[in-house]
């Protein structure tokens, strides 16, 4: 919860406070070396070309300056040791004026220089860099919005280092390598994270001493905590009277102090004339000075010149060296030239994380849109208030549906099966469930409390009409039997059917149009679009790795496909890659072979071939080319886990050839192994699939599976290690060490980097192993059980015969029935099983 929170107002700060910290970084950045830039551009007024005349001194220079303003007095003067470097002169402000006039001067001969080139324009971005140059100056709105977002900085920074805090926090790696091989999304957020690690104590700096600036309490308390005292140094001599009479002031006696006091050896002196008064205090820049404050303060009796006071910042305590440093500190001047230069480059990165902040909410917008689009348009309007539709969805298929549904009829409530009690039912007159079989018909993994605890006695659904749309694949014995369990139930309940419950076998198009047909008579829009699911796009297989040679079980191959024009690579660890195969040309071959009919005749734009290749096989072609493909029903897709991330440029899949009883292959896995060659088109779509992705907030995993169950794993592995994030855990079964070790060394690669904590592998061939991978889930349970107490994730990822209810078994015994409902329904126990 701790982590949603912060996560939310760093995006919200960072749409907000982000454009603003952006100018604020360019425009500091721009400052770091403006008297620099200014002897670049300035040449003759900043500094001078080598002369053999040598300086006048301080007073003649005063003298001169002032006769040649029209007698405007002088108010400070700054004396430059290096001959090549031009003195400067602050005149007396107007009335109107908050400052006075400044001007470099020549010391051979008093005259004046005027401001150098790009004075102008550094005020303005000073102005900027303080209060966004907006009307009130310092006193207005600007100087709020810039001390705010200076606070807005601080937790950036603070909450950015924890969001992304991996588990090996000593392992600087993962701190502060750029992983040059993302792309789209994940190339920002790798810019975001690791170069916002690089600089976040280089912006804490920042921030903490900006806010000098910002807020008078926040200095005044600062000055106390480092030097004891609210009060800092006295600038300027005593107050301006405009009506007192105003004597020369002589440098001459105390100038001589100086030079003793200096020995000479000075980079500058800078003294604040007073209007009245006997005494003035010298800020002697010392020769080397890392920064402009590195100063020490002369107060001198300018009649007799005898020291007063002197201020050396070798003797000033650590407290004072800050307190009156800080512009210095806040711009890395006190670090010398190093420092500077870093503070350069981090502020002019400031824009960058703007830039990429707000490009990841864009990307995190529109992955939204497209979920959106997988699973159906949300309820909209209130013309069915009356109406609820109820989901149990594993793969999102089920709740896509719902909303459709919701959709059409104008608006309903739409809920998950799991937050349907009592109470709602005894409020809603009319429902629809739209529900999903899990495995052997089980329920989906969030709803399996809801079907053992609330399921297990009659509602009170007297008053309710209702009907059930089931989702199921009938290569299971249990086909929908979860949908019609939720049937059942409510008709035990009293609830009166609208009309029976329809049966959906996978991607059945019928079905779904008999639903749409029934909802037209319960009021839905009669020219609403079918519930069409996504367009298969365009991908190239290129690659097909055996990874099992020689195994006992079925050969097992890494599958390689490519975009081609116009597809995106969009899709988190989890998801589905759907394939629509196509049938063994050599079967198809045979089949028009026998019915000598030719091949190459085109219907609808397509060769007779290209339609039969991908439709269902039947025994004999009898009538036209026409009447032939009218008749041909097309092949169901088939579903794989997604083994790669998009940032590998490519989808992976692990397939196992699968041989039916006739002898053939299996048609998914015969098309991808066997028959399509490398270079065929491929036609795909991915599918989004909620119930095995994990959120952001979710920290360490532990991934359970077997066999070709390693794709789904491997997904959120690559996930974990492009991000960082360390310390998981993998239990993977197979057959033989020697034939089945699958990715072995990509495996072992994560277990040396620290991607994995934990990794274990188990052979149920192997005489020297002999066990199957739940067995390894007691032999850790202790270890289990404290991850899962700190938050950790459990996804397991393989066969439904088997390993799955076996795994179930296991963890049910080290953790408890309740705990693991408690996970699957929070969405921290998730499978994907087959």
């Amino acid at each position: 919860m701790t982590r949603r929170i912060l996560f939310q107002i760093h995006w919200l700060l960072g749409i907000t406070a982000g454009l603003v910290l952006a100018a604020m970084g360019l425009t500091g950045a721009a400052m770091s070396f403006e008297n620099e830039i200014m002897r670049v551009l300035s040449p003759g007024i900043v500094t001078l070309k080598p002369g053999n005349a040598p300086p006048l001194s301080p007073d003649a220079v005063i003298a001169r300056a002032s006769a040649l303003h029209e007698g405007l007095r002088v108010e400070r003067l700054t004396v430059e040791a290096d001959p090549t470097r031009a003195w400067q002169v602050q005149f007396e402000a107007g009335a109107d004026k908050r400052r006075g006039e400044r001007s470099y001067v020549d010391p051979r001969d008093g005259r004046l220089l005027g401001e150098p080139v790009g004075a102008g324009f550094f005020q303005t971005v000073q102005d900027l860099h303080r209060w966004l140059a907006l009307p009130g100056g310092p006193k207005g709105w600007g100087r709020q919005i810039t001390g705010f977002s200076t606070i807005g900085l601080i937790f950036f920074a603070l909450s950015g280092l924890y969001l992304r805090w991996p588990r090996r926090a000593l392992d600087w790696r993962a701190w502060l390598v750029l992983d040059w091989r993302k792309s789209g999304r994940n190339l920002y957020r790798e810019l975001h994270v690791v170069i916002g690690s690089w600089v976040a104590l280089v912006y804490l700096l920042s921030a903490f001493t900006g806010l000098w600036w910002s807020y008078e309490w926040y200095r005044q308390g600062a000055m106390v905590v480092l030097t004891g005292s609210a009060k800092g140094e006295a600038e300027g001599g005593p107050k301006k009277d405009k009506g007192a009479p105003r004597p020369p002031v002589l440098l001459a006696p105390a100038w001589k102090t100086v030079e003793r006091e200096t020995a000479g050896r000075f980079d500058s002196v800078s003294v604040t004339l007073p209007e009245a008064g006997k005494k003035a205090t010298f800020r002697v820049l010392l020769a080397g000075a890392r920064h402009d404050r590195m100063t020490d303060n002369l107060t001198i009796d300018l009649a007799s010149g005898r020291l007063l006071k002197a201020d050396r910042y070798a003797d000033r305590v650590l407290g004072k060296v800050v307190a009156t440093s800080m512009f210095e500190i806040h711009r890395g001047a006190i670090f010398g030239l190093p420092g500077r230069i870093v503070i350069f480059v981090t502020s002019l990165a400031m824009p960058l994380f703007a830039v990429t902040g707000l490009l990841l909410y864009i990307a995190r917008r529109r992955r939204k849109r497209a979920l959106a689009q997988v699973q159906g348009l949300p309820a909209g309007g209130a013309a069915n208030t009356d109406m609820l539709i109820a989901f149990a969805s594993q793969t999102g298929g089920a709740e896509r549906l719902a909303r459709q549904t919701a959709a059409v009829l104008g608006g309903a409530k739409v809920l998950p099966l799991s937050s349907v009690d009592g109470t709602v039912l005894a409020e809603t007159r009319r429902a629809l469930f739209v529900v999903s079989t899990y495995g052997e018909g089980e329920p989906p993994d969030r709803v399996r409390r809801f079907a053992r605890e609330t399921m297990a006695l009659p509602p009170a659904a007297k008053d309710l009409d209702y009907a059930v749309l089931a989702l199921g694949d009938r290569e299971y014995p249990q086909f929908c039997a979860f949908g019609h369990e939720v049937d059942r139930w409510l008709h035990t309940g009293g609830g009166r059917r609208l009309f029976d419950t329809i049966e959906v076998d996978g991607e059945d198009i019928d079905a779904e149009r008999q639903w749409q047909q029934q909802l037209t008579a319960l009021g839905a829009d009669p020219m609403a679009a079918e519930f069409a699911p996504a367009r298969y796009g365009r991908w190239r297989l290129t690659g097909r790795e055996l990874l099992n040679p020689g195994s006992p079980g079925g050969p097992a191959f890494l599958i390689a496909l490519e975009p081609l024009d116009g597809e995106t690579l969009d899709w988190q660890a989890g998801d589905i890659a759907e394939i629509r195969p196509a049938n063994d040309p050599a079967a198809v071959c045979a089949l028009l072979d026998r019915t000598a009919l030719n091949g190459t005749y085109e219907v609808h734009n397509r060769s007779l071939t290209a339609h039969i290749a991908e439709s269902v096989l039947p025994e004999t072609l009898a009538g036209t080319p026409e009447e032939i493909v009218a008749g041909l029903r097309p092949l169901p897709h088939r579903e794989y886990s997604i083994a790669s991330t998009p940032t590998d440029g490519c989808i992976e899949l692990i397939v196992r050839q699968v041989r039916r009883e006739d002898g053939n292959l299996g048609l998914g896995s015969g098309w991808l192994t066997a028959h399509a060659p490398l270079g065929t088109e491929i036609a795909l779509r991915l599918h989004a699939n909620p119930g095995f992705r994990v959120s952001e907030e979710q920290r360490q995993l532990i991934l359970i599976g077997n066999g070709t169950g390693l794709a789904g794993l491997r997904g959120h592995l690559r996930q974990a290690a492009a991000a960082g994030s360390a310390g998981h855990w993998l239990l993977l079964g197979e057959r033989s060490r020697e034939h089945d070790a699958f990715l072995d060394a990509e495996l072992r690669g994560w277990l040396t980097d620290g991607t994995l904590a934990r990794l274990e592998r188990t052979w149920s061939r192997d005489p020297d192993c002999g066990r199957y991978v739940q067995e390894v889930i007691p032999q850790v349970a202790d270890a289990l059980r404290e991850a899962v107490g700190d938050g950790a994730t459990i996804l397991v990822c393989g066969s439904l015969l088997g390993m799955a209810p076996a795994v179930d078994a296991a963890l049910r015994a080290v953790l408890g029935d309740a705990l693991l409902e408690e996970m699957a329904e929070g969405g921290r126990y998730l499978r994907d099983i087959y």
